[in-house]
């Protein structure tokens, strides 16, 4: 049952695509303002928020739901790059179990027992927004009404399950080739690789450096024929540049944000002075859209949009400001006080407060100050380069996902967690993030393996695979000025070559499993208590996941481990995979230790389930789906099988797999 309370929204939201009628606030919110509690019991877990830190249980933080670039993805942070208003309250003792939903475009903070170890206490920035209560009696149960609310999650081509390479400093040609042909030297499976602000004119949307990257059409049809998809970045932000089409004609048709007097407001992002369109001006988010189609011209069939949040370094304003604070230091005492002051200067004018409240946006005809409408500028972005390409290309479907994101925006791209480090509770931050965004609608989702930012290790490297094997967008990327970090980096590649062919004898089933939970509202991660929920240990464990219906996996993520502890709900079947080969070994419900060895990936099939596992592959499109091996102990798989292109999706695509028995 899903129940929905309006307090005068004024503002177009992207989140709810169908109409709940029902006009009544449940006893247990109590209205406080624009604030609303909730009092804990001691059994409560709270669930959700999609793109959060800490765990899966989220009780016992404070969760600011804002867009915000925030690199540095520890504990202590309020705001990553998306916003997912959506919790699952279990509170056993109190036999209450609900899921709620904030559909709003502005900033809510969810303080979940960090102020109160008792209370809930959210509260939003603002007036005008929708509250819905989702009632059932069995935690996938409220997922499964929630999705049912906000509609399918997007679906990419059957490629985009392959092996991505990617780094900002592939700043050629050239290196495209290497990353190719060393993948080739190594027997190392790869579909795409991505192109970031590199292979851009300046840092300009929708333009090549001729230099760096010559007859680009040519090249693309070029990597395309070795099975490799060029996925090039797209920001936000556009140059300030006279003579650069995109910029000429949005300044013409007042297709930017807008300060106070009317006049383009600029800041500088990558491309230095820049302006940021208007994506909620229908207008402006056609003409923007429009543009992909220069490089869906040149055979592109992917994209990654980036700085979306929007990420602003500096604006004109903030940089005036900045220089009389720091003209006031001169000739003064620098005291231990205003030494601080005058370090932080500069830093607080990147993605200031202040910024995102001095421009305008045009909606329908009216001027919205942005902080109004924050958390839809991503989500905005990206759904108007998904409508453009779905005219551009309206037989086959597009890659593509966004750094920001709010809920709305799963129904048009994937996601991927943005700018993580090389640092090992990273691995175990991503393996807590992927249920809490399928909770909301984000099927393809996926980190940056091995971390974007810091220096990564050849240990870090292969845990991390170990686990991101089992995600749908599965790539590595790392930043400019760190240690590369491509498998072949780090010398003898066999052990990345041994967990990366598994990647390509799961993807037939990992693309089943996606299918499956798209067509039925469903989680492809799932925490254990989702499935076992009258089991109180399997409520403990944030560390292992259910990925579909057949696998539990159980990743390493600190350094120097050669194994782990475990928790089996139920009698389980361990596969080991060590050098192509795989062991079997069934185990008993209850406590285990069990050895990884860095060559070595270990996962587990559930009691009653099959797992099919394929031959390995260079590529997606080499894979050989009519030769498999079964194994587990059901005599069935329902495996989801189409031509991984074209835009139809239905479960008369389901074949029956059986067993030999």
């Amino acid at each position: 049952m899903i129940k929905k309370y309006s307090f005068s929204k004024i503002i177009k939201s992207y989140a709810v695509v169908k109409n709940i009628k029902e006009n009544k606030i449940l006893p247990y919110f109590t209205q406080n303002g624009l604030s609303f509690t909730y009092t804990m019991d001691n059994s409560t877990r709270v669930y959700g928020l999609g793109e959060a830190t800490r765990g899966i249980n989220k009780r016992g933080g404070i969760f600011r739901s804002y867009c915000y670039d925030e690199p540095f993805h520890t504990e202590d942070k309020k705001s990553l790059y998306g916003a997912h208003n959506f919790l699952i309250i279990d509170s056993k003792d109190s036999k209450e179990r609900f899921g709620v939903f904030f559909d709003t475009p502005s900033g809510v903070t969810f303080d979940i027992g960090f102020s109160d170890s008792s209370t809930i206490k959210i509260e939003l920035d603002y007036d005008g927004f929708d509250i819905y209560i989702i009632n059932a009696d069995k935690l996938l149960d409220i997922v499964k009404e929630f999705r049912e609310l906000i509609g399918k999650s997007y679906v990419p081509p059957y490629w985009a399950f392959g092996f991505g390479q990617s780094r900002w400093g592939y700043f050629n040609k050239d290196s495209i080739e290497k990353v190719l042909s060393s993948h080739e030297k190594a027997e190392i499976p790869l579909d795409m690789i991505y192109l970031d602000i590199d292979y851009m004119d300046s840092f300009k949307d929708f333009t090549i450096d001729n230099t760096r990257f010559p007859d680009f059409s040519n090249f693309v049809s070029y990597m395309k024929d070795k099975g490799i998809h060029l996925i090039p970045i797209i920001d936000a932000a556009v140059k300030v540049e006279n003579e650069y089409q995109v910029y000429e004609e949005g300044k013409k048709d007042g297709y930017f944000c807008k300060d106070e007097n009317g006049d383009d407001y600029i800041v500088g992002v990558w491309p230095g002075k820049s302006v940021l369109p208007d994506f909620l001006n229908e207008k402006a988010a056609k003409f923007f859209g429009n543009k992909y189609k220069i490089l869906t011209d040149m055979g592109i069939d992917g994209f990654w949009n980036d700085m979306n949040e929007p990420a602003i370094f500096y604006s004109d304003k903030g940089l005036k400001k900045a220089f009389k604070d720091i003209k006031a230091f001169e000739n003064k005492t620098i005291d231990t006080t205003s030494f601080f002051d005058l370090r932080d200067t500069f830093a607080r004018i990147s993605n200031a407060q202040d910024d995102y409240n001095s421009f305008y946006h045009n909606i329908d005809g009216k001027k919205i100050v942005h902080n109004r409408v924050h958390n839809l500028y991503g989500c905005a972005m990206t759904i108007s380069a998904a409508e453009a390409l779905e005219k551009l290309r309206p037989k086959n479907r597009t890659l593509l996902f966004s750094r920001a994101s709010c809920i709305g925006m799963h129904r048009y791209s994937g996601l991927w967690t943005g700018d993580n480090h090389s640092w090992w509770s990273h691995i175990l931050l991503s393996i807590q993030q992927m249920p809490a965004l399928n909770m909301c609608g984000f099927l393809y989702a996926g980190s940056d393996i091995g971390g974007f930012n810091a220096d990564c290790s050849r240990d870090l490297l292969l845990r991390w695979l170990s686990f991101a094997i089992f995600t749908p967008l599965m790539r590595n990327h790392s930043a400019y000025g760190t240690r590369n970090q491509e498998c072949y980096a780090f010398g003898e590649t066999k052990d990345f070559k041994n967990i990366i062919d598994l990647r390509y004898r799961l993807i037939p089933y990992l693309y089943s499993e996606f299918m499956k939970a798209v067509l039925n509202n469903d989680m492809l991660f799932k925490p254990l208590c989702f499935e076992y929920e009258n089991d109180e240990t399997a409520k403990q464990v944030e560390d292992q996941l259910l990925v579909g219906d057949s696998i539990m996996i159980a990743p390493i993520y600190k350094q120097n481990a050669n194994g782990r502890y475990i928790y089996l709900p139920e009698n389980m079947l361990m596969m080991t995979v060590k050098n192509g080969e795989i062991f079997e070994q069934s185990m008993e419900k209850g406590h285990h230790y069990i050895n990884i060895q860095l060559n070595e990936v270990v996962f587990f099939v559930r009691n009653n389930k099959m797992l099919p596992l394929f031959n390995p592959a260079k590529n997606t499109k080499s894979i050989d789906k009519n030769h498999f091996t079964l194994y587990g102990n059901a005599d069935t798989y329902e495996m989801y099988v189409d031509n991984g292109e074209t835009k139809e999706i239905s479960s008369q695509n389901i074949i029956i797999l059986k067993t030999n028995k």
